[in-house]
């Protein structure tokens, strides 16, 4: 007996459907390597989303120390000098001079640019959820300020990369691209399951014209 043409051509068949299931079984495990990925960072993220958003509502306490040294007189002579040949410049600590404030106070100073003049040298040391500085006069007067505006504060400032350095810089570029993957996937796996799931295009429909419309109608 000839075998029927329906059966020799099954494996031809079968194909679309099994380079599919490949496909699905890629996404998802790209989906959920990103997912855990951002899982933390997500969160934090979501969270100080929201303090930003009521960032005028949440009552923060500044908490600031102040401490004050006088120079010793060899380093005052010493930057008396520097000062005098590099006013108007932005230039780091004499080393004797940084090593000198770091033991005095809680900072490292050692190759942090300071604003000169002829009077003194200032160092501003901003920092996620607060602010400090140090100004050492040619006179010998030196005086540390920090201010702490609390973790929300910190959050915040994370949440945006403000003053957190260039590898937390780096972590929020490559948490921005796990996020790609996650939504990219997120997408192409609902694609394949759309067609036994009606509701996937209008609630994909409803997530994209949502916020397009609500900037367009009340944000002006």
């Amino acid at each position: 007996m000839q075998p029927t043409s329906s059966t020799s051509s099954t494996p031809q068949a079968a194909l679309p459907g099994a380079r599919r299931a490949v496909w699905l079984r890629q996404l998802h495990q790209w989906h959920w390597i990103s997912s855990a990925i951002c899982l933390m960072a997500m969160l934090l993220f979501s969270i100080t989303g929201f303090t930003l958003n009521h960032a005028s509502q949440i009552e923060a306490r500044p908490a600031v120390t102040r401490q004050k040294a006088q120079l010793p007189a060899p380093l005052r002579d010493r930057l008396a000098a520097f000062a005098g040949s590099h006013a108007d410049a932005r230039l780091a600590l004499p080393d004797e001079l940084a090593r000198w404030a770091n033991k005095t106070f809680p900072v490292d100073v050692l190759g942090v640019s300071a604003e000169w003049s002829e009077d003194d040298a200032y160092v501003a040391l901003p920092r996620p959820g607060g602010d400090a500085w140090l100004r050492i006069g040619v006179d010998g007067q030196a005086e540390y300020e920090k201010t702490d505006r609390g973790w929300i504060s910190w959050l915040n400032d994370m949440h945006k990369g403000r003053n957190a350095g260039a590898v937390w810089s780096w972590f929020i570029d490559i948490f921005a691209g796990a996020c790609l993957v996650f939504c990219i996937t997120g997408f192409l796996i609902l694609k394949y399951h759309a067609a036994n799931r009606p509701s996937t295009w209008p609630v994909i429909g409803f997530g994209i014209v949502l916020p397009i419309v609500l900037a367009l109608l009340f944000v002006h």
